[in-house]
């Protein structure tokens, strides 16, 4: 499961509030640029990202593995017509791009939450959004962070719980529901867990954050988000 995972690479000693900087950037970039020329170029950044982060692309695409079926099946469902030629190539291209541009994106922002611990994220989102908004938003974050994958776990030990007791063999939507009931018990009972705890260490809308500061490395942070937002613009 994608998530923080302590190192020394560039990127985790970047200030938080660089990394969504430059996050940010390449985004704007990757829409204003949705060519092959340009989604080549901007590989070559995320590729690069994903190296500070001490991620590979394959580590990415294995922790994304799930989405890629919904990247593909946009293509493919445009490529198709109800009739002679079925299959039309030049219709699955602008489709193609935009996926292939999603992918991108989620290489971006696995390379942010491997190098960024949660509280940090959580302090950075703070500092920047002022006022309850930005509490409301940095709680929330914080919380999806941690919730996110233990509700994956949680659905992925169902489904190792029915393959042992030889679910597998039952029909593909006998499947899908029982795992999908499983996995909303599941869920409204972490959820509850969650609501006691919160109340049993009396939850605090502005706990006391880590601090953050930027340092000589963050330039370099601030050159990159510069660069690509230039090119957004042009």
């Amino acid at each position: 499961m994608l998530s923080y995972a302590p190192d020394e690479s560039l990127a985790h000693r970047l200030d938080p509030r660089t990394k969504l900087l430059v996050q940010f950037a390449f985004v704007a970039a990757a829409f204003a640029h949705e060519t092959p020329q340009g989604l080549l170029a901007l590989s070559a950044v995320a590729a690069v990202l994903l190296a500070s982060a001490g991620l590979s692309p394959l580590s990415a695409l294995r922790e994304f593995r799930y989405l890629l079926p919904f990247l593909l099946a946009g293509p493919l469902v445009s490529a198709l017509t109800l009739g002679p030629p079925w299959v039309v190539v030049a219709d699955a291209r602008e489709p193609a791009l935009a996926s292939y541009r999603a992918l991108l994106v989620l290489f971006v922002t696995a390379a942010y939450v491997r190098s960024t611990p949660v509280r940090d994220t959580r302090a950075a989102i703070q500092r920047t959004v002022p006022g309850k908004l930005g509490q409301f938003l940095g709680m929330g974050i914080s919380l999806v962070f941690r919730f996110f994958p233990l509700l994956l776990a949680d659905l992925r030990r169902t489904r190792e719980a029915m393959a042992a007791r030889l679910g597998d063999e039952r029909p593909v939507t006998e499947r899908i529901q029982r795992t999908a009931i499983a996995g909303l018990n599941r869920a409204f009972g972490r959820a509850d867990r969650l609501s006691l705890a919160l109340r049993a260490r009396c939850f605090a809308w502005n706990p006391t954050l880590p601090a953050l500061r930027f340092g000589r490395l963050d330039w370099l942070g601030f050159a990159v988000a510069a660069v690509l937002a230039l090119w957004s613009v042009l």
